[in-house]
């Protein structure tokens, strides 16, 4: 007898031991079937007494106890299991008991994939030259309406381009912003910023001896009229005599200070303004004078003045040091705030390494080539004395090496990138995906908890910069349940501010957010088709005003509003 009962009683731990098994997660079978989406069920009630309790008369206690079943295609976890069991011993004293409880927990891991196609967003990417208003007319064949279908368009993230001292500045305190605010607004009406330069001086059109200074020198008129002096110059390889502003001229630097504060006054801040460039200096504003033999930059001390000037009068929109602020200058400049531009990418060897600095700083980068596409392509390869030819492997290694923000697709302006996105179509549509940030929602779960008087969903994703830069503005991060068409229903937790500059190029971030329901309430998340939708916005203001999200993830399910739908 006493041989039989130890037999039972390690028959009875035995079963034990297997019901608690069948509630762990880890022993939960694997997924199958069509969808890759995990979707855990919910435990079963049943009611389990033992043949000594039943004869006790205790067989109405109701226990959770987890199924157990080879062939499921869903898995259970963190069901938690409480066992009461009496041993022979103590069955003289009181009535055997078993008593299961479970808390009712699922989850739905949503499947992942990246976005098939090029993949814009704002404040980051590939502009062509975009001079004026005209630039979208149909008429204007390379343009987004033209008659050649240019689809180098849909790379394009801000329009960029350079306007004339002299038209903005007419006469001192006297300023006319109607042709810049009118492409501004076509601009803004097709979802772009515009990058702004306000060129001085240009030697460009300079072809003979006689050419109208005018047609070159943009320093506004009143400028010499106050006294300002001019010099001149000799065209390299050419020999033409050219008229240049003396650079370091007290008339001039303040003329120059004057409308650096009336141009702030109207902009700064401005969201149609995606950055300015600094041009108060040399050719084409690019402080440098090297085509023109004659005149001199000023000194490092007076280009660190301006600077400091620019600095001063802007507090919000973003400061670009052009392409030849090298040295203390260019330290200067990040010490400001002010970034880096350089506009000899892939034609000398090292340029791209220099906006290195400005990135380090965490700062956004700024770059165009030595020339066009069409005219790198003639380029002999041979440094010094000429510039090294375009190629795809040196288009990405100064991509990735100056971890750029802002690029220049191609500058021709003649045909606005067609040729060069015709013959490099894909590798531009990837590169979409490399310049600037990139978010991708690596992994995605929701966790729903419930008991008799409430229900708990969580939900956890990580969220990765696949880009080779920060993202430099602020983003706010939103998850909401969806209906079947995308309408929102409820928001899922709080609003989360990912702060300028915080979200690093190759780094992950780990959110999750809570949605409560307590008994009687609607329970959203088990309404028919609902699902998750995750958003990035530029400003909280935007979410809560209704409007739809600025900024896309780089997943498989980005719906016409922009919003992220999660797949099972």
């Amino acid at each position: 007898m006493r041989l039989l009962k130890k037999f039972l009683s390690i028959i009875a731990c035995f079963v034990c031991a297997n019901f608690i098994a069948c509630g762990d997660e880890n022993s939960a079978a694997p997924v199958s079937g069509e969808s890759s989406a995990v979707s855990e069920s919910n435990s079963s009630w049943i009611a389990a007494n033992s043949s000594s309790s039943r004869n006790d008369n205790v067989a109405g206690s109701s226990e959770k106890l987890s199924s157990c079943s080879s062939s499921w295609n869903v898995t259970t976890s963190s069901s938690s299991l409480w066992i009461a069991a009496n041993s022979s011993s103590s069955r003289n004293d009181k009535k055997d008991t078993l008593a299961v409880e479970n808390a009712d927990t699922s989850k739905i891991v949503y499947a992942l994939k990246p976005f098939d196609g090029p993949l814009t967003n704002p404040h980051k990417g590939f502009t062509v030259p975009t001079e004026a208003t005209w630039t979208f007319s149909p008429e204007f064949e390379y343009g987004p309406y033209g008659s050649l279908n240019n689809r180098a368009w849909d790379l394009v993230t801000y329009g960029s381009g350079y306007q004339q001292w002299n038209k903005l500045n007419p006469a001192k305190g006297v300023y006319d912003w109607t042709e810049l605010d009118e492409l501004l607004d076509v601009l803004a009406k097709h979802n772009m910023g515009y990058a702004l330069r306000v060129f001085p001086y240009t030697p460009s059109p300079i072809q003979s001896n006689d050419t109208p200074e005018e047609k070159y020198d943009w320093t506004p008129k009143f400028v010499y009229e106050m006294g300002a002096k001019k010099g001149t110059a000799t065209l390299k390889g050419e020999g033409y005599r050219a008229v240049v502003p003396v650079w370091d001229d007290p008339i001039y630097l303040q003329a120059a200070k004057d409308f650096a504060t009336a141009l702030a006054a109207k902009y700064d801040g401005d969201p149609r303004i995606e950055y300015i460039d600094i041009r108060s200096f040399g050719e084409w504003g690019e402080w440098h004078t090297s085509n023109l033999d004659g005149s001199e930059m000023p000194s490092v001390e007076i280009q660190k003045d301006m600077l400091k000037h620019y600095a001063s009068v802007f507090k919000k929109t973003l400061l670009v040091l052009p392409s030849d602020g090298y040295g203390d200058v260019y330290t200067y400049a990040l010490s400001l705030g002010i970034t880096k531009r350089d506009d000899c990418l892939i034609g000398i060897p090292g340029t791209a390494d220099s906006l290195v600095r400005a990135y380090k700083a965490n700062m956004p980068t700024v770059a165009e080539n030595c020339g066009s596409y069409a005219i790198m392509l003639t380029y002999t390869d041979q440094i010094p004395g000429g510039y090294l030819k375009w190629t795809p492997e040196r288009w990405v290694d100064a991509i990735r090496t100056a971890h750029l923000t802002y690029y220049v697709l191609d500058q021709d302006f003649d045909d606005c990138g067609y040729n060069f996105y015709k013959d490099n179509k894909a590798l531009a549509d990837s590169m979409t995906k490399v310049i600037g940030y990139n978010f991708t929602v690596s992994d995605a779960e929701l966790v729903t908890v419930e008991d008799s008087e409430n229900a708990t969903n969580t939900l956890n994703i990580t969220v990765k910069n696949t880009g080779v830069a920060p993202c430099f503005f602020d983003v706010y991060l939103v998850a909401e349940f969806v209906d079947s068409l995308g309408t929102a229903l409820a928001q899922i937790g709080e609003t989360v501010r990912i702060p300028k500059g915080t979200f690093k190029d190759a780094s992950s971030q780990k959110f999750s957010f809570t949605y409560k329901v307590a008994a009687g309430e609607t329970y959203v998340a088990k309404l028919p088709g609902v699902t998750v939708a995750l958003s990035l916005y530029e400003s909280e203001g935007d979410f809560k005003n209704g409007k739809n999200p600025t900024v896309r993830f780089d997943n498989d399910g980005i719906q016409e509003n922009k919003k992220l739908l999660l797949k099972r």
